[in-house]
């Protein structure tokens, strides 16, 4: 848990500018600030003829719409602005808004690709492309990072996610809230909407939107500190969940709203429910109307309500009656209009369009950027009889499958902006890289068909070449929001094509092109080499084939752990201690299925070895309050250049409350030449030490710490060191 305290924006400057602004507006022009609608909902009403954008343009002319998402485009922006600054005499411009989880027009790796990398700096350089490019659009305002905990592949938005370990997504949240931060001057300015909050990654059974129940302790370990780095990296917003947390939904729950994110963390900037949430009141069934729905979220904290338009309709008749207070309506305004203040939108609410010049340049810089994203987000998994990387002298290869000459699917979910015609394919990226290697294609199976009408050229591909790489997985729209899946395999005939080219006897390289973790233990068996790649974005085909043919040493490495199959679900390294552990037979295990995992969280290939040694403490005991410094060194063993990811874990052994068996404390992504070697040491504190006791403080207890140093989850040199 981070122990910081938030970076405050909310100068007195900017708050008193709002309060000069919230005096001379009506109750309807408030709740109106308090206002977001969809641009892109637009049904005609059959009785009048008039449709729903019709009725949206004459409510931002009145100054009764503080928001809208879904529009993209700077001149529709600009002329929606231009409404009001000729309509209104207060002039307050919109907030526009849009998804943009993983780049804009330039479509970079899905975020869990992204969180394979380990580098959150990776994060911080496509989230800023990201807004710049919508930020040119008229979009102001990004609904990303998305820093859902995930344990459940069957979840279809784990792809959306940074994984399972709340210590590296915490470090991607407060990198993706930097970058996607632009601060450039009045109108070129951005802000970030963390969401969603709290829990929505912990839906029962992987099915979104379905209910969340835990307690208060693994909400505190595990959920909120991503949430908290945000708000310390200074999030100018956060989104609250769809699902109720203990039985509240989230837009409607003072305990998160108010009590944690005010009171405990002085978040300062704005609460924004998710789409509908405040309709979704009356379907959980803790509101038995709109009215009631509209009363709820306003007094937990809820500052803007997403398109349901429940604000407007009742919450001026709610404040006239008293049962809504105008200084809870003053202070949500207050925020909405000072984010507004900060974005620099009253100085310069139209967008600027950049030069044909100027966009030209930065595209080419962003796609650049999207190829080194892609390829630091490919996961090694499997190498037997280094099979990788190919050779590019004289050697044939057979593309095969249903995601080679593909350009829609690389996009990933989430990618509306994006353009199929821009992706380079798998196919034309090991085409172009190949040098002298011929290449034999054919696509073998459709991605979800049973049919084999097309083995038989996949086949006879295979036969004419030397090596074989299938491109496998899932279709974009396989992952997602609405997107939970109950199988972990491969659609379609998938699995048949791959067990009718391994049987050919050729060395077979399976490309993985997913959304979420996929358990393929079979897969072992077909495939000498196995690629985890993920929806990579618009550079997908060069960043694969710059991992095959060498051009690029993999140093990815897992986000969240493989399961062998759906019954280990939900799986994840942060396990508890049990008064069971695995080994007899009234023990924690399954009779029909291993408890580990196929791979482990932070795991990965490459195509050089390291050596871990010289692991030490620079004391063996340390104070409650005091520090000490690990090091260890790694050895790049092999003929080339790698990257390895140093991975420092923490157990607790006898605490007043059960500890995980290990917790990720640390991290460090390092390149080492060959037969080089690099020392790295890692700070160990308070931070780091701290745990939640049986009474919700957190505190350092006096006893004995082991601490691994390795390159995944489940290996490690360890020592112990003593808390007196």
């Amino acid at each position: 848990m981070t122990t910081s305290s938030p970076r405050t924006w909310m100068t007195t400057e900017i708050l008193d500018q709002a309060k000069q602004i919230l005096s001379g507006m009506s109750l309807e022009e408030k709740v109106g600030q308090m206002t977001q609608y969809d641009w892109g909902y637009n049904p005609i009403n059959p009785e009048t003829g008039v449709s729903q954008r019709d009725l949206l343009v004459e409510e931002i002319r009145q100054g009764r719409v503080g928001s809208i998402f879904n529009l993209a485009g700077a001149e529709q922006a600009n002329e929606l602005q231009k409404l009001i600054q000729e309509n209104t005499v207060s002039r307050i411009p919109l907030l526009i808004g849009r998804d943009v989880i993983h780049g804009y027009k330039t479509v970079f790796p899905i975020p869990l690709a992204q969180a394979s990398a380990w580098n959150p700096d990776l994060a911080r350089r496509t989230a800023e492309a990201a807004s710049r490019e919508s930020m040119a659009d008229g979009v102001a305002w990004v609904f990303a990072p998305m820093i859902d905990i995930s344990r459940d592949p069957r979840w279809g938005r784990i792809a959306e996610s940074i994984g399972e370990d709340p210590l590296l997504t915490g470090e991607y949240a407060k990198a993706w809230v930097e970058g996607s931060q632009i601060d450039d001057g009045a109108g070129q300015a951005t802000a970030s909407c963390p969401k969603h909050y709290a829990a929505y990654g912990l839906a029962e059974a992987g099915r979104d939107y379905n209910t969340v129940d835990l307690s208060d302790r693994v909400l505190r370990e595990v959920i909120l500190p991503p949430f908290r780095e945000a708000v310390d990296a200074g999030a100018l917003s956060i989104m609250a969940s769809f699902n109720e947390v203990n039985g509240i939904p989230a837009c409607a729950n003072e305990y998160l709203l108010k009590t944690i994110l005010r009171e405990e963390w002085g978040f300062e900037g704005i609460v924004a429910s998710d789409y509908n949430a405040l309709q979704e009141l009356i379907t959980h069934g803790v509101a038995g109307s709109e009215e009631e729905a509209c009363e709820r979220s306003i007094l937990a904290g809820c500052d803007m309500d997403m398109h349901s338009g429940f604000y407007m309709r009742h919450l001026p008749k709610l404040v006239r009656e008293g049962r809504v207070p105008e200084s809870a309506v003053d202070e949500s305004v207050l925020r909405i209009l000072a984010v507004k203040i900060k974005l620099g939108l009253f100085e310069q609410p139209y967008v600027t369009v950049p030069t044909e010049e100027a966009a030209a340049e930065a595209r080419a810089s962003f796609i650049e950027l999207a190829r080194e994203a892609a390829r630091e987000s490919i996961v090694l998994l499997r190498n037997e009889g280094k099979t990788l990387p190919l050779s590019k002298q004289g050697a044939s290869v057979a593309v095969i499958g249903p995601l080679a000459d593909n350009r829609k699917d690389p996009l990933g979910c989430w990618a509306f902006d994006g353009n199929p015609e821009e992706v380079v394919s798998l196919l034309e990226g090991i085409r172009q890289a190949a040098g002298a290697a011929s290449v034999h294609y054919a696509e073998g199976c459709s991605m979800e068909s049973d049919s084999e009408e097309g083995f038989e050229a996949a086949l006879e591909a295979a036969r004419q070449a030397d090596v074989v790489v299938l491109a496998l997985g899932e279709a974009l729209e396989m992952s997602g929001e609405s997107r939970s899946r109950t199988s972990l395999g491969l659609p379609g005939a998938q699995r048949k094509l791959v067990e009718a080219v391994a049987a050919l006897g050729k060395p077979v390289t399976a490309v993985l092109l997913s959304g979420r973790p996929l358990a393929l233990p079979w897969l072992q068996e077909k495939a000498d080499a196995i690629v985890q790649a993920w929806h990579l974005g618009v550079q997908s085909g060069h960043a694969i084939a710059d991992v095959l043919f060498g051009d690029y040493n993999p140093g990815g490495r897992l986000p969240v752990t493989f399961p062998h199959n759906v019954g280990q679900v939900p799986i994840y390294y942060y396990r508890k201690k049990t008064g069971r552990p695995p080994g007899g037979v009234y023990s924690s295990y399954y009779i029909d299925s291993t408890t580990e995992p196929l791979f482990p969280f932070g795991y990965g290939l490459s195509y050089t070895q390291f050596e871990y040694s010289d692991i030490t403490a620079d004391r063996t005991s340390i104070a409650a309050d005091g520090k000490l410094t690990v090091s260890v060194t790694v050895t790049n063993i092999g003929e080339r250049v790698g990257e390895e990811v140093v991975q420092v874990y923490l157990r607790d052994e006898v605490a007043s409350v059960t500890q995980p068996l290990k917790k990720l404390i640390g991290f460090s992504k390092v390149s080492i030449g060959p037969n080089e070697s690099a020392a790295l040491t890692f700070k160990v504190g308070m931070q780091q030490l701290a745990i939640i006791d049986q009474h919700m403080k957190l505190i350092v207890e006096p006893g004995d710490f082991t601490l691994w140093i390795g390159p995944n989850s489940s290996e490690g040199q360890s020592i112990t060191v003593k808390v007196v």
